[in-house]
């Protein structure tokens, strides 16, 4: 059974973006929601019930909405999801990991250059690098993708920065801002309970095989603290999905006072309407273009990953785990389109183990050996005819030089 994630995901945004705090930032808290989801089945007793609040529904519904989310890629926001364990540390993790979404890749635990290839591939290049380092510590990893570029259905037009108010401190910084086509996009007015009266926008990408995406801008009056305008924004993003749907809390104009104010000017003149009440109402907006690039760090307790690393520790059989947890995010807000991209990660750390002797052979094939080439065939689930054929054997007695072919960087691919 799964379960619309939009409210969950409401309440997990709430905690993320308190603990970032006012400043200017993007983050994805689905992004940091679904490792909670997929480490949620590994939780028992305490840690479990830890893991169902900060999920805001249980972890059963948790990992069974983050399985549909990610087995059925959504075609403009491509997700990834990567459980890696160091060698040696998979005993007791068979029964969590076969219960984990079929499009979760698992194995044994990348060097540092591997996961920030991973980044850039699942984020379309966005995010360059794997947002934690690999260390001795680390013997299991968790990591999500998440990645949108597209473009506006209706492109905006441009207008004077002037068109922002003159009570905008950004009209004086900038020279030009974005103004809504004459048709394509929606704006209104709508009551958000405490964020008060707010400032909708609604712009949409072109679809693709039947799925969109909206972005929707919410602004309330400067006095009203940001976490109750961002909790606003969700309320009225999660009832704006339906394009022809009239927006939840939508405010008639002709309830509001004409004038100009912080959020909007609203002016009444005589003009031919086809309204059958000859009481239209029409609605642009304008707002300025953006960018956004940040990392944060997860390990608060309220958002989840210390309890994560306690069920960890349980599958491991290890008394005690410590935990990294860390977001790369950035966005881009322009004329003709929107790109956004974040990946989070999580380690599992131990503690240092204590110092010894190690003793490290560097093997030398420096006189005469042999060589075997044995094929290997696990086809259908078990070892088929070729498993364990040697193919071809040598005896090594003469080398030579590495050919100018083997001295050349490798191929993009081989």
């Amino acid at each position: 059974m799964t379960t619309t994630p939009y409210a969950p995901l409401a309440r997990y945004a709430a905690r993320l973006h308190a603990d970032i705090g006012d400043r200017h930032h993007v983050a994805s808290p689905l992004g940091a929601w679904l490792l909670l989801a997929l480490a949620a089945p590994a939780a028992a007793g305490p840690v479990r019930a830890d893991l169902d609040d900060v999920l805001g529904t249980d972890a059963d519904a948790a990992a069974a909405t983050a399985a549909a989310l990610l087995d059925r890629p959504h075609p403009l926001v491509p997700a990834a999801t990567a459980v890696w364990h160091r060698p040696g540390y998979d005993t007791g993790l068979a029964d969590w990991r076969a219960g984990l979404p079929r499009a979760t890749a698992t194995g044994p635990l990348p060097e540092q250059a591997e996961l920030d290839a991973w980044a850039r591939e699942h984020t379309l290049g966005l995010i360059e690098r794997f947002p934690l380092t690999v260390s001795p510590r680390v013997v299991l990893a968790l990591a999500s993708a998440l990645a949108t570029r597209i473009s506006w259905a209706d492109p905006f037009d441009l207008a004077p920065a002037g068109a922002l108010g003159a009570g905008s401190a950004w009209a004086g910084r900038l020279e030009q801002v974005l103004r809504t086509p004459a048709r394509g996009h929606r704006a209104w007015i709508a009551s958000a309970g405490a964020a008060g009266d707010v400032a909708v926008h609604r712009a949409s990408a072109v679809e693709r095989d039947g799925a969109g995406l909206a972005v929707v801008s919410v602004a309330a009056d400067p006095g009203v603290p940001p976490a109750e305008v961002l909790a606003a924004a969700y309320e009225v993003s999660g009832a704006a999905i339906d394009e022809d749907a009239e927006p939840a809390g939508r405010r008639s104009l002709f309830d509001l006072p004409l004038g100009e104010g912080p959020l909007w000017t609203l002016r009444e003149e005589r003009a031919p309407t086809r309204a059958r009440n000859g009481r239209e109402e029409r609605h642009s907006a304008v707002l300025p273009c953006w960018s956004a690039r940040d990392e944060h760090d997860l390990t608060a307790p309220g958002l989840g990953f210390p309890a994560v690393s306690r069920a960890l520790a349980g599958l491991l059989g290890e008394a005690d785990l410590g935990v990294e947890a860390r977001q790369a995010a950035m966005a881009r807000y322009g004329r003709y389109g929107f790109e956004a991209a974040a990946v989070t990660g999580a380690f599992a750390l131990t503690s240092m183990p204590p110092e010894g002797l190690v003793r490290t052979a560097e093997l030398r094939f420096g006189h005469p050996y042999a060589v075997v080439a044995v094929t290997t065939d696990r086809r259908g689930g078990g070892t088929g005819p070729w498993h364990g054929v040697p193919v071809f054997s040598a005896w090594v007695a003469e080398p030579e030089e590495p050919a100018e072919t083997d001295r050349a960087d490798p191929p993009e691919a081989f």
